[in-house]
């Protein structure tokens, strides 16, 4: 052992450091990163072109996924407008039972 030591002096003692800056990241790396696909592999996790979006190229399929968003927009926007008149319904019957308690 103290062969070893006293041959790692001054320059070889620097080559010897240099070596392992540089050979134990590449280490790591190789013994972590090799076969990740396996190890590390969930099925199903990415959704099949049946079950991703398919963009419109033409111009009918543009214009009836337009028309089909706009139909979307007006039963969302129907939706929240009753919503919104239920709690104004709501609140004015709260504040007329508040009124009526006072009396």
């Amino acid at each position: 052992m103290s062969t070893i030591l006293r041959r790692l002096q001054g320059g070889n003692l620097e080559v010897f450091k240099f070596g392992m800056y540089i050979l134990f990241p590449i280490g790591w790396m190789y013994y972590f990163g090799t076969n990740l696909e396996e190890r590390f592999s969930v099925p199903g996790f990415w959704p099949t072109a049946e079950q991703s979006h398919k963009i419109p190229t033409d111009k009918e399929e543009i214009d009836r996924e337009l028309s089909r968003m706009r139909i979307v927009d007006s039963v969302k926007r129907e939706r929240r407008q009753r919503e919104q008149e239920a709690a104004e319904a709501l609140a004015q019957a709260r504040a007329q039972m508040q009124t009526e308690s006072r009396e």
